[in-house]
């Protein structure tokens, strides 16, 4: 079912602290101004709900792996399609793909082809908003390289104005699956593709995108 409703590991501690303390202050407001208890439970009620879909983590499969196939590795738009220089891993000119992630859209990071981690950087940094030019590379961001055999492709998970924490998973040597979760970036941000030119590319600029569903582009 790709529209099952789960909770990602990595909000159910804040997810169940923030239960606590709103119902603690709900409780509290309800005994002191009891004629305010019922708007307090309301709003505390939505601002629960606000995170709770922060967090939320569609159990989705890939229609079929596939070497050939890039899945979108993230949901959000598409807000970068261009030939650029890869200056980090590559050094050298590869196609980009960005995907940004509003504060509505899932947030768990997926790989977008399965092989072997060759390369993972964390590297710390700003926090310009996502489409800044310059996210790409002065934001906090993780790098990480996989190979399927064939060749490789670089994600960049990019912090943005309101994400203040990405998570990662990977290890260099680790073999992936494509599908599977391999990270997250609290409250939205963006993930950055680097492609082999001449990838035949199945997106277009400004399109809406979903991890694990959408083909990004075919090597």
């Amino acid at each position: 079912m790709n529209t099952l409703f789960r909770i990602h590991s990595e909000g159910r501690q804040l997810l169940l602290v923030l239960l606590i303390v709103l119902g603690l202050v709900t409780a509290v407001v309800f005994w002191q101004l009891p004629s305010w208890g019922w708007l307090a439970a309301a709003i505390s009620l939505i601002f629960y709900l606000v995170i709770l879909q922060f967090f939320r983590n569609p159990l989705r499969v890939v229609p079929q792996e596939d070497d050939t196939i890039i899945y979108a590795p993230a949901d959000g738009k598409v807000v970068v399609i261009e030939e650029t220089e890869e200056t980090e891993y590559f050094k050298d000119k590869r196609l980009q793909v960005s995907i940004f992630m509003s504060p509505v859209n899932v947030h768990v990071n997926r790989n977008p082809i399965g092989g072997k981690v060759k390369y993972n950087a964390y590297h710390p940094g700003k926090y310009l908003v996502a489409w800044h030019p310059k996210s790409s590379t002065e934001n906090e961001r993780t790098t990480v390289v996989i190979d399927n055999g064939n060749t490789e492709i670089l994600l960049r998970q990019i912090a943005g104005a309101l994400a203040k924490r990405i998570k990662n998973y990977l290890k260099v040597g680790q073999s992936v699956r494509q599908g599977e979760d391999f990270g997250f970036i609290k409250f939205g941000s963006r993930v950055d593709l680097f492609l082999p030119l001449g990838t035949k590319l199945e997106v277009e600029l400004n399109q809406k995108v979903k991890g694990n569903k959408t083909i990004i582009g075919r090597l």
